[in-house]
């Protein structure tokens, strides 16, 4: 876009030696501007999958199979001790399609 600028501006507005000076320093502004916006969306990657559900909160839906449901979804889960329906616990691991599931 600041290349189109010097452009137009080159074109339109600034003498003849100046001109080139503007479509040169727009697109160097453009190249800086999209490098920097591309750095800047690489600098964090995004958690998707399982791994986003790890950290989560739980409800307990069913005590056997034991069921919770996370962000919406039903999923088998795992505890070291009995859970009842209502109970909220944290997923701590996931192993296949079963959540590793302890109380809160």
């Amino acid at each position: 876009m600041l290349l189109l600028g010097g452009i137009l501006l080159a074109v339109f507005v600034v003498p003849w030696p100046w001109g080139i000076f503007t479509v040169l320093g727009g697109g160097l502004l453009d190249i800086s501007e999209s490098l920097v916006l591309l750095r800047w969306s690489r600098r964090r990657r995004s958690v998707v999958g399982a791994e986003a559900l790890v950290g989560q909160r739980a409800v307990v839906t069913s005590p056997s199979p034991l069921q919770v449901r996370v962000a919406g979804e039903l999923w088998e889960a795992r505890s070291d001790r009995p859970l009842v329906p209502g109970e909220e616990v944290v997923v701590t691991a996931v192993e296949g399609l079963t959540l590793r599931v302890e109380e809160r």
